[in-house]
């Protein structure tokens, strides 16, 4: 193979290995705010192991753990990935992804943005990229006013669903008045 080829087909890989790793990343974010057991289980070796603050869980425990925690103090949860950083050793990866996580309380009255990172290991084993050891930072918070969505601005747009039946969920996608509302 010609030396260009064959630096193209490195760059494909490394960026194909990226791609995949952000996409499991963001794959487990989803399912932690549709509190889908099973495709949180999915994202994770059945050896690794999630630090939360003080609480290390070993997986498959997190999942249930990881939902029940949410469902015990918020109405509603969004893990946003921003910044992403990937180092790929091998069958390795070492990422630092930026997080910004808003927390609907119960309370109805109040939101919670929490800013931090998620310090993660990565391990692809036949030929399937998951997470292996995650550290999650927490650097500043915000509290903002959660009843703006019980306003006349908010009124008929769609809720975000726990229970099986989100509306990401419904495909394909046609617009309607169907599906819960606020």
């Amino acid at each position: 193979m010609q030396p260009e080829l064959s630096e193209l087909l490195q760059t494909v890989r490394l960026l194909k290995d990226r791609q995949d790793i952000l996409d499991c990343i963001q794959r487990e974010c989803r399912a932690r705010d549709r509190q889908d057991e099973l495709q949180i289980t999915e994202c994770w070796w059945s050896d690794g192991v999630d630090e939360h603050g003080a609480v290390i869980t070993r997986i498959p425990d997190y999942a249930k753990r990881a939902n029940m925690g949410h469902k015990m103090l918020f109405n509603m949860t969004s893990h946003n990935i921003t910044n992403h950083l990937c180092d790929i050793d091998g069958d390795t990866a070492h990422c630092e992804s930026y997080v910004i996580g808003g927390l609907f309380w119960q309370n109805n009255e109040r939101t919670t943005l929490a800013f931090g990172r998620y310090l993660d290991r990565l391990e692809r084993r036949n030929g399937e990229w998951r997470l292996h050891t995650r550290k999650c930072t927490i650097e500043m918070s915000a509290d903002a006013d959660g009843r703006w969505v019980f306003t006349d601005n908010v009124k008929g747009f769609l809720k975000a669903r726990w229970d099986g039946k989100d509306p990401s969920d419904n495909r394909p996608y046609v617009a309607g008045t169907d599906g819960l509302r606020w």
